[in-house]
């Protein structure tokens, strides 16, 4: 692959290990070639890399490929998807689920990258679905605008929500920020 493909999210190898795009940057000097500064992170290890490669270049795409599970259930320290098609069943270590653990819920559908026939990571959908299950009452009289609360939703994560949200309603959560985005009707 040449060096203008890279954008965000885009998995190359270098030295033997994949690696994804997770800020990319552009760079025209006055004289010169461009440059494509870019911050890589190791999908096995997680380290991240600063690198910076000169227009024209040339990069190898890495062996990643995405098969769509479903997430059954937790257990200690590790987290049981199921392959949609073949129902076989892949045990990922908390430390790859990172603070997406706070989002899963039974059943949720996800992607699993995975390099080598290794799994290297999961991918949640961008917005879920959750009921709250506590929140205080918001306080009458309370309008301006802008005001939220905390709320805990199923999975026990806590995210800020308008004041009208009650205990039993559904709402839509950005899984990339952890923030609320609207409330869903019954």
């Amino acid at each position: 692959m040449d060096v203008s493909d890279l954008r965000k999210n885009v998995k190359l190898q270098i030295d033997g290990h994949p690696y994804v795009v997770t800020d990319f940057q552009f760079v025209k000097p006055g004289k010169g070639q461009g440059l494509y500064k870019c911050r890589i992170k190791n999908m096995i290890t997680g380290a991240i890399l600063d690198r910076t490669w000169r227009s024209g270049e040339k990069l190898e795409a890495a062996n990643v490929e995405s098969r769509k599970m479903q997430f059954l259930y937790s257990s200690g320290d590790t987290f049981t998807f199921m392959d949609n098609e073949s129902y076989e069943q892949l045990e990922v270590p908390a430390e790859m689920i990172g603070d997406d653990r706070n989002f899963l819920l039974d059943n949720l559908a996800c992607e699993v990258l995975f390099y080598n026939e290794r799994a290297v990571g999961v991918s949640l959908p961008n917005q879920v679905v959750y009921e709250v299950t506590e929140c205080e009452p918001g306080v009458k009289g309370d309008t301006a605008t802008g005001v939220t609360k905390a709320a805990t939703i199923a999975t026990g994560y806590n995210v800020q929500v308008p004041i009208f949200i009650r205990v039993g309603d559904r709402i839509k959560v950005d899984t990339r920020t952890g923030e609320y985005l609207e409330r869903v009707n019954q």
